[in-house]
């Protein structure tokens, strides 16, 4: 009777830790850069920071859905030409080297994420930002190349012209197979605004130790608030590949705005329809902190592109309450 009691004591405490360690939000930072490749490479998307704060919303457990996460960001990208710099040995700006306009955009937005027991996924968003001088690339790459030991940028006197963004998202992510160590799943967006609009699809491939898609890295889902159903382990640790198709219809930082006249110096180029884009990386979890390190290699943006383009990213999550 005494072995019975304890048993069943076990179960339940081994049980509540299983299901109580579980944190509803989470805040960090992404940085993007070429050069963490370590290609010396500074050309075409050069340089990227965001912020994120996440939290989990409350569930119905008797709804289809594991984990809802509301989220909120900021962050800015910067596009360059094949160099930051366009001037000649002579210290003359050459505008015929332009093959990707100058380009930032700065923005804050919100999401908005559906985290099914299916392992599917529906995750919502809107940015509200800008593109041209009022994005700030210039000054933000001045300050980091003249202050790091890099060479002094020149030609954003070209840069895309101002224009407001408002810009919409959905991203749809299911579940198509599963083993004891490698999962496949399907992965697509789309896009809608004044600043992009496109979609793409395609297969996200997990080796390792991962979770379920309401719950994991791959998901941007790592905060929850209650799990009512345990976790395929405790921390995540796995590689992962995920190439993709796009379509792109609009690109302001290529095309410049798309209600802008384009009048005075700025240099926009005609974007490339179809792209195709490789994502590999690893991600992994402790008990308060969510690390995914990935490389992209991405086809031309555009149609006068002499180059394809690379960069790193590097994501650091901590997680409370």
């Amino acid at each position: 009777m005494k072995l019975k009691l304890f048993t069943l004591l076990a179960c339940v405490l081994s049980t509540t830790y299983i299901f109580a360690q579980t944190h509803s939000t989470e805040i960090g930072a992404e940085t993007d850069n070429d050069s963490y490749l370590l290609q010396g490479s500074d050309r075409y998307y050069t340089d990227g920071i965001f912020l994120y704060y996440r939290h989990a919303l409350n569930v119905n457990e008797s709804s289809k859905l594991e984990n809802k996460v509301l989220g909120f960001e900021m962050g800015q990208k910067i596009f360059n030409p094949r160099s930051g710099s366009i001037a000649d040995v002579n210290g003359v700006d050459q505008p015929g080297l332009i093959d990707r306009p100058f380009a930032a955009y700065l923005y804050v937005g919100s999401t908005l994420n559906f985290l099914y027991k299916n392992e599917s996924n529906l995750k919502i968003g809107a940015q509200l930002g800008t593109i041209g001088p009022y994005a700030e690339g210039k000054q933000i790459q001045d300050f980091v190349h003249d202050n790091f030991g890099f060479y002094h940028p020149s030609g954003w006197e070209y840069q895309v012209n101002n224009e407001v963004e408002l810009n919409l998202s959905v991203e749809y992510n299911k579940l198509l197979t599963r083993g004891s160590w490698a999962d496949v799943s399907l992965s697509s967006y789309a896009n809608l605004g004044n600043g992009f609009t496109g979609a793409g699809v395609g297969p996200l491939v997990r080796l390792g130790s991962f979770n379920q898609l309401f719950n994991s890295v791959s998901t941007q889902s790592t905060a929850i608030r209650k799990e009512t159903v345990a976790p395929l382990n405790r921390h995540e640790i796995f590689f992962y590949y995920k190439p993709m198709f796009n379509y792109v219809a609009y690109d302001a930082t290529i095309q410049g705005g798309l209600f802008d006249n384009h009048a005075g110096l700025e240099i926009t180029k005609d974007k490339e329809p179809f792209m195709f884009s490789q994502q590999a990386g690893v991600a992994f979890s402790t008990a308060r902190f969510v690390f995914d390190i990935a490389a992209t290699f991405h086809t031309l943006d555009d149609k006068e592109m002499v180059q394809t383009h690379q960069w790193a990213s590097v994501t650091g999550l901590y997680r409370f309450k």
